[in-house]
């Protein structure tokens, strides 16, 4: 389990794909996963297709991910969470935060 990270070949898109249980035990590697995004201003997309679960940890490291990324990147976009994760999502208001698709 855990998180990858790729860049579309023209660098415009960084995904980052969460597997398994989205908590606590991932925070070290879903900040590399973010870091050194470059200087093509890419549009970042989190997978959740693979995301069991997250936890309120998850959605502080998604927070703390927005701030430290700010203006350079395009935007964020969360993307192919489960009906369960998708109500942890719209419970905690993320839609306000972030595009989620």
């Amino acid at each position: 389990m855990g998180v990858t990270r790729e860049f579309s070949a023209d660098q415009k898109q960084l995904v980052i794909a969460i597997k398994g249980k989205f908590d606590f035990s991932l925070v070290q590697e879903f900040r590399q996963a973010y870091s050194h995004v470059g200087d093509t201003q890419p549009l970042v997309i989190i997978d959740l297709r693979e995301t069991e679960y997250l936890d309120s940890s998850a959605l502080g490291m998604l927070i703390n991910m927005r701030k430290s990324l700010g203006s350079s990147v395009k935007g964020i976009q969360l993307i192919n969470a489960r009906p369960d994760v998708k109500r942890i999502l719209d419970i905690s208001r993320f839609d306000k935060m972030f595009t989620i698709n």
